[in-house]
């Protein structure tokens, strides 16, 4: 598995790209719709991460598994790895096929469940939230109904993903990523100068997520991975089943506490405050999730790699990637807060913004409090290399805390945003913002010189590749 610097640089471009078409099309969303059809678009993006919900922790399984058999397991193990040796090394096409079929089987069940609760639960909600609504409701039904049938295709084809990202493929998914954006921005901006407003975001997206679809495919079911799986006998699913379901049960209750602490707010006070209230907190929560986007890329990119090193007992590497990744997250996430706290309003007051940013106070929350998210999500990712979630009761511990928080400070106060931000903060702070990371530098057994080594190493390298390139321009 080969992941390195060309890898990082293509996942930083498909990160800028995904920003730019959000940047390109900001303008054309907030001069053209108005703020009721932004709190409408950001409450379908809140329910489109509810989606991933179903996915209740499989796809991290399937691609750590994935990528276990990329490099060289033999067997599937329910708790913990077998460390491979290199001479052993050769991929176990029996098992991939095998583990495919469990992709498929449960991914097909799921899509018809997703169909069904959008279709009936989720649309009674859309018509609870239209009571207040001005604008257009057929555009917003017609958006819901787009909404659902590519939410469940999406959700259907999403192993793609796994085999893509377990196979070590970092850059081929990212140039994926990469056209699939582009397409997303060419579709979105003439759709809504056609004039179809929210019908125009939502169609744009269906029609980016049919062409990742099929070139991740194409990409994946190369001529010799398709003569090697058409040659192999499958592996029984029931016993890979039984070796994923555990921890995957496990990382999926985790996600339902990470949903409940990032995305109940926005579903929880939509019944509360304001639309126009919702689309600001709607829209700053957008940008601050762009710094995380890519305050996370390095990590994202070397996952495959970690869970490599994992099984090759290569805890050195698996330290590197640790302190590098935990070095780039708060060096992006201070360059990106320091810049939207000065010129977010002015940036958005230029494009002619109908919805403004929240004010400046409760950015700095948003972004302290999404800062240690990611770290801790970092520490998080180092742990669950081992094919362990040991921190799935936690995570659901924080989300039903921000349930409860938040229902008090709408019950009970009258703080409103503020009270949807401590609701999150608090409810991480008291022990995963914290714990996790500690228990990371504990087993890896780093300490200071580990920290100022990583920093001075990355200044110098930043420092002689500037240097590299003036003396290249002269």
């Amino acid at each position: 598995m080969q992941i390195g610097r060309k890898d990082v640089i293509w996942n930083y471009t498909a990160t800028f790209l995904q920003i730019g078409a959000s940047l390109l099309l900001f303008p054309f969303i907030l001069r053209t719709l108005p703020p009721e059809t932004i709190a409408v678009w950001a409450i379908f993006a809140a329910i489109t991460a509810f989606v991933y919900l179903l996915d209740f922790g499989f796809n991290t399984s399937f691609t750590r598994n994935v990528s276990y058999v990329f490099s060289g397991a033999k067997q599937l193990k329910s708790t913990g790895f077998y460390v491979v040796e290199a001479s052993n090394a050769d991929v176990d096409y029996s098992l991939l096929k095998g583990l495919i079929g469990v992709m498929r089987f449960f991914y097909s069940r799921m899509a018809i469940v997703l169909f069904a609760l959008l279709a009936t639960a989720g649309t009674g909600y859309v018509y609870s939230l239209l009571s207040e609504y001005s604008g257009n409701h057929s555009e917003v039904y017609l958006s819901w109904i787009i909404l659902c049938l590519i939410n469940s295709y999406s959700f259907y084809t999403l192993y793609y993903d796994s085999l893509l990202l377990g196979k070590g493929l970092v850059k081929r998914t990212k140039q994926i990523a990469i056209v699939g954006q582009l397409i997303y921005l060419i579709a979105a901006i003439a759709f809504i100068m056609l004039g179809l407003g929210l019908v125009a975001i939502v169609s744009a997206q269906a029609l980016s997520v049919i062409v990742k679809r099929i070139l991740a495919y194409r990409s994946f079911y190369a001529a010799e991975i398709r003569n090697n799986l058409g040659n192999a006998v499958k592996k029984s699913q029931r016993d890979i089943l039984k070796a994923i379901y555990p921890n995957a049960l496990k990382s999926g209750l985790t996600s339902v506490g990470a949903f409940f602490v990032q995305k109940s707010a926005i579903i929880i006070g939509s019944l509360y405050l304001s639309l126009d209230v919702i689309a600001s907190y709607g829209i700053t929560v957008q940008i601050v999730g762009i710094i995380a986007g890519i305050a996370m890329v390095y990590f994202s990119t070397y996952l495959p790699k970690l869970v490599q090193y994992r099984i090759q007992n290569n805890n050195d590497e698996i330290k590197r990637i640790y302190l590098k990744s935990s070095l780039f997250s708060f060096s992006i996430y201070i360059a990106g807060g320091i810049g939207l706290l000065v010129s977010g309003d002015w940036t958005l007051n230029l494009i002619g913004s109908k919805t403004p940013l929240l004010n400046t106070s409760l950015v700095a929350i948003i972004l302290l409090i999404q800062l240690l998210e990611s770290n801790h999500s970092i520490a998080g990712g180092i742990l669950t290399s081992k094919n362990e979630v040991p921190y799935f009761k936690a995570a659901l511990f924080a989300g039903g805390f921000t349930l409860l928080l938040l229902c008090i400070f709408f019950k009970f106060t009258h703080v409103g945003v503020l009270g949807m931000l401590l609701a999150q903060g608090i409810a991480h702070g008291c022990y995963n913002n914290w714990h996790w990371p500690a228990v990371v530098i504990k087993e890896l057994k780093i300490d200071k010189n580990d920290i100022c080594q990583t920093i001075l190493y990355s200044v110098k390298k930043v420092y002689f590749q500037q240097m590299r390139h003036k003396i290249w321009g002269k």
